[in-house]
């Protein structure tokens, strides 16, 4: 990619669509922090903060957590650690790639308050997969408590059931990834994260991939969008 490290990326997708994986894999090839606020929010719920525990009930239903929640948090994150919002709110001058936020409108016009000129984002990715597709990768997905990794019952199934290959720790679905769940939080993102298409379409660094493929195939497509 060129100047892949001072690329400052949103990826965008309905829960499912790969753009986690995706960002960790286009991040760790590049140079690129790679910011997933679903990772920092899952984190605060397992440490029993307080705003863990006011997250907790949103994300076991399927909901959105309030978008002043996310901004403080992605905010107070980023600005505690090695590459990324400062004390001043602006972005650093290295690349970075935010998976899972902005999800709302006011999200993504907060972000854009801190984002200008030279810290302005180039590119905003969004990933299309259908429904049903989503569905079927959601309920079968499994996720390791003790390093994170991430496991599907049929397409990419562990050694030994419940059990993670990569370090031996136990598997669990999370709460949000059963059938009433997902149906809410695809509900949720047709209305209030699909505006984002148009939203940054307007801007002109919107661009479309298709995620209904294999992870290889659509991984070299992000690196040609990103160029």
């Amino acid at each position: 990619m060129a100047s892949s490290s001072q690329a400052r990326c949103v990826f965008l997708g309905a829960p499912g669509a790969g753009k986690g994986t995706q960002a960790k894999r286009v991040a760790q090839g590049s140079g690129l922090t790679h910011l997933s606020t679903g990772d920092l929010l899952r984190e605060e719920v397992k440490s029993g903060s307080e705003l863990g525990v006011e997250a907790k009930g949103y994300m076991d239903a399927g909901k959105l957590v309030p978008d002043q929640l996310i901004i403080d948090m992605v905010k107070a994150r980023i600005g505690g650690g090695d590459s990324a919002i400062g004390e001043s709110g602006l972005l650093a001058a290295s690349g970075w790639i935010l998976d899972g936020f902005p999800r709302t409108l006011p999200q993504a016009e907060a972000l854009d308050v801190n984002l200008s000129g030279d810290n302005a984002l180039t590119h905003v990715i969004s990933f299309a997969v259908p429904e049903e597709v989503l569905m079927g990768r959601l309920t079968g997905r499994r996720t390791c408590l003790n390093c994170g990794a991430i496991w599907h019952v049929e397409h990419k199934p562990t050694s030994k059931e419940g059990v993670c290959d990569q370090c031996g720790g136990e598997l669990t679905q999370r709460s949000d990834d059963c059938n009433e769940a997902i149906g809410k939080r695809l509900e949720v993102y047709r209305s209030q994260t699909t505006p984002l298409l148009a939203y940054y379409g307007d801007r002109g660094v919107l661009k479309e991939v298709d995620a209904n493929r294999s992870p290889d195939v659509v991984f070299q497509e992000l690196l040609t969008h990103m160029q």
